[in-house]
């Protein structure tokens, strides 16, 4: 169960209200999703009442987080036997994702 703040909920609320969406990742219960697109991470709460990342921000394989990974020379976005190509737009499309979500937690810090 995530147990949050209200500076970390108000934190929350300001996310959702600059274009990403609040999402739960059942594997994950104590930490926050967010999502933009294709584009998620999960945050941690802090102890001074900000929210931190939780692991990397990932490119979504369906409805799940990925990992990515090289094979054959190939970058990959990659869950379970599922794997999406990392392509330039793809990986441009995260590094705005998470340079954005960084503002926003940077912002209340």
């Amino acid at each position: 169960m995530l147990d949050l703040s209200p500076q970390q909920i108000a934190l929350l609320e300001r996310i959702a209200r600059s274009g990403f969406t609040i999402v739960a990742f059942p594997l994950y219960a104590s930490s926050a999703g967010v999502r933009r697109g294709n584009c998620a991470a999960l945050l941690a709460p802090v102890p001074q009442g900000g929210m931190r990342f939780f692991g990397e921000p990932c490119w979504m394989v369906g409805d799940n987080l990925s990992v990515r990974a090289r094979r054959d020379s190939r970058d990959l976005f990659v869950w379970k036997k599922q794997e999406v190509e990392a392509t330039a737009e793809r990986l441009a499309a995260l590094a705005d994702f998470r340079r954005d979500l960084e503002k926003l937690l940077a912002a209340l810090a």
